[in-house]
């Protein structure tokens, strides 16, 4: 008799990879993660490379610093997994919310190493090739297409989604300190960014330091959360 194995649904897998943790955690754990935005001309999608972790209300860097609750902030407040987009510099960037309601923190995702629909990508962000596709969080969205309309879903079941099954995993993670925080007192030098070392699609990547296999291990492909 064939004994059956009990699978996680992606709820469960959600819940996983976002319960019980701190935001630090979980910005390292989203690295190797498949992000994947089902749109009417097609899918777009690829590996998340490189995130910084927001810490608020205490993180001077976040938008939620003080408990802080403008309209633009409210999705902060909302559950883990929900989407939190904003505009800066005219780039619309992508977060994570990550602690349960109430509690303001999130993941900010920096780059993306893409992997489906990497011409549709090219073509969003003006015919740029290699890592200038989505090497940067306001690259990142502009290759993916993501619109404004995503604030406030889940990244469970929205267009904009994790696939579990396609995870990867970093051979090496590296903690670095957040790009672009400057005079916040410590929390500018904190060591909340976190990256797959060696990979060409982490912003300010050096090409010297990138990895033969792009900083994942050989056996990619396997499912993180099993």
């Amino acid at each position: 008799m064939i004994k059956k194995v009990n699978q996680m649904t992606d709820n469960e897998k959600l819940d996983k990879l976002l319960l019980n943790k701190t935001t630090p955690e979980i910005a390292r754990d989203l690295l190797g993660m498949y992000l994947e935005y089902v749109t009417p001309t097609g899918t777009v999608g690829g590996y998340i490379v490189d995130a910084e972790a927001y810490l608020g209300p205490d993180d001077e860097a976040a938008h939620s610093f003080g408990m802080r609750k403008t309209p633009r902030v409210l999705a902060m407040y909302e559950k883990p997994g929900t989407i939190y987009l904003y505009t800066m510099h005219t780039h619309r960037i992508l977060n994570i919310i990550t602690q349960p309601e109430g509690i303001p923190q999130g993941v900010m995702i920096r780059a993306l190493e893409p992997e489906i629909g990497i011409e549709q990508m090219s073509s969003n962000r003006g015919g740029k090739i290699g890592p200038d596709i989505s090497n940067g969080p306001g690259k990142l969205v502009a290759a993916l297409g993501i619109p404004q309309e995503l604030y406030g879903q889940s990244i469970l079941d929205s267009p904009l989604h994790f696939v579990f099954e396609k995870a990867k995993r970093p051979k090496q993670i590296l903690a670095l300190p957040r790009i672009g925080i400057p005079n916040k007192g410590e929390w500018t030098e904190k060591l909340l960014r976190f990256v797959v070392a060696g990979n060409p699609y982490i912003s300010l990547q050096k090409k010297n330091q990138v990895d033969e296999d792009w900083g994942w291990r050989k056996e990619n492909g396997k499912n993180k959360l099993t």
